[in-house]
């Protein structure tokens, strides 16, 4: 390894600290893989896959020239599969515990003296093939042979340093709620987790509860919620249609309540019976609502079920104010899935794009890891700092080059753009049909003009 380039000494440098080479040694060992001493062992790997994806996941016949390898393609492509994947995901977590241990130190990023997690899911693509689409699934509105597998992703972010903690991958048509129990042993006591509607269930919060960890979480849409005092709560029986199932205990504020939720008789599929068993008949709650004063935002009205129940400590005003931080979880999946390039895999088996994606990870977290440098500097905020700016000064600096003051992105509260696409990008038709079926009409075409 004599022959390295710069940009790869560069992220060796940047990684010392939280993947060392006996890092990547020992994570393989515990993995169970064995390997010889050539070129392209598991550290030099790891490294020329990390510059990959770094390099905006760009082709492997390119990688050999920014990485000055005279190792070919097809060599590069046999060390990436012999790499076991639990040795990736260890060294995920262990660097990101690392990255938050070195943060923390430096500075606590707390909400109200908690950890703080959002957690959300997304999806990717992956190329055509049998393997993937029996492993993921496409989307149910394309036919098959004319849609792309779609692998979810569940992620787990650090909510103030955007740090990435775990990713887990499944089956496109697999809800997040059977999945982010598999999160709850990274979270310690007293930590909180923040997610969206679609993990706001009796269950999902009682499994928190049992493990001292809070919840605050938006309101799923199905469920009924009144903030009238004293008000009944629907028994099941009669004419309780329309009611809020949830028993009122106290009022706190305007919109601010203490409640009971009682246990549902339907159990998750995802649960077994002996779980379900386990969790208590009533959980007390606290719901709150909110209005969201600026013009332009497609949601005006918000209800949080959270397990902070404390009033004084934690203020209805600053749980609004924490659930925006929420939406950042999106700007994190933006960077992954646009700026590096994640959401179009190239991956032809299912292991290889479990690898993919966490390295991409990796990635995001070494990036990161120099945006929180630069940004308590600057004496910014983390989100501030310019992730695309951070990618080109990690590819174009020299080993041992000094941090500059990278791009600080305005702050913009009031700015809401529509969801619309005004390229038009190109004036093919959507494939409806297989592309063998496709090159037989043109055949026939061709034989009757």
């Amino acid at each position: 390894m004599a022959n390295i380039s710069r940009t790869l000494k560069r992220i060796k440098q940047d990684l010392k600290p939280f993947l060392r080479d006996q890092d990547i040694k020992d994570a393989c060992e515990r993995a169970g893989y064995t390997w010889r001493e050539r070129i392209l062992g598991p550290v030099q790997t790891v490294h020329l896959f990390i510059l990959q994806v770094l390099s905006f996941n760009t082709a492997i016949t390119h990688l050999r020239l920014i990485g000055k390898k005279t190792v070919k393609a097809a060599a590069y492509c046999k060390a990436r599969m012999r790499l076991p994947l639990a040795a990736l995901q260890d060294l995920l977590r262990s660097s990101s515990a690392a990255m938050l241990k070195q943060d923390a130190a430096v500075g606590a990023r707390l909400w109200h003296g908690l950890r703080t997690f959002l957690a959300d899911g997304s999806s990717a693509l992956t190329p055509d093939v049998p393997e993937l689409q029996e492993a993921f699934g496409q989307h149910k509105s394309q036919k098959p042979g004319c849609g792309f597998p779609m692998p979810k992703i569940l992620g787990l972010f650090d909510a103030f340093s955007g740090l990435i903690v775990e990713m887990l991958n499944y089956p496109l048509r697999t809800h997040e709620m059977s999945k982010v129990w598999l999160l709850h042993p990274l979270l310690a006591a007293r930590d909180l987790l923040v997610g969206d509607r679609g993990f706001c269930s009796y269950a999902h919060l009682a499994l928190l509860h049992a493990r001292g960890v809070f919840g605050l979480f938006r309101m799923h849409q199905k469920q009924i919620v009144s903030f009238r005092p004293g008000r009944k709560a629907n028994s099941g029986k009669g004419s309780g249609k329309g009611k809020p199932r949830s028993k009122w205990i106290k009022r706190l504020g305007k919109h601010d309540q203490l409640v009971e939720w009682s246990k549902p008789k339907n159990r998750p599929k995802w649960m077994t019976a002996e779980q379900y068993e386990s969790l208590p008949d009533t959980l007390r709650m606290r719901e709150i609502r909110y209005r969201l004063p600026r013009k332009g935002q497609r949601t005006l009205c918000v209800t949080i079920a959270t397990t902070l129940l404390d009033a004084e400590l934690y203020p209805k005003e600053d749980i609004a104010a924490l659930y925006n931080v929420r939406w950042t979880v999106e700007t994190h999946f933006g960077e992954l899935k646009t700026t590096l390039k994640m959401r179009k895999l190239k991956s032809r088996t299912p292991d290889g794009i479990r690898k993919e994606l966490t390295v991409y990870c990796l990635v995001y977290n070494l990036v990161h890891w120099v945006m929180l440098q630069a940004a308590e500097r600057q004496k910014v905020s983390p989100d501030r700092i310019s992730f695309i700016d951070t990618v080109r000064w990690l590819l174009s600096s020299e080993p041992g080059e000094k941090l500059p003051d990278l791009i600080i992105n305005p702050l913009r509260p009031d700015r809401h753009e529509p969801r619309v696409i005004k390229d038009r990008q190109d004036s093919y038709k959507v494939m409806t049909k297989p592309r063998a079926a496709l090159r037989k009409e043109l055949k026939k075409q061709a034989v009757t003009a």
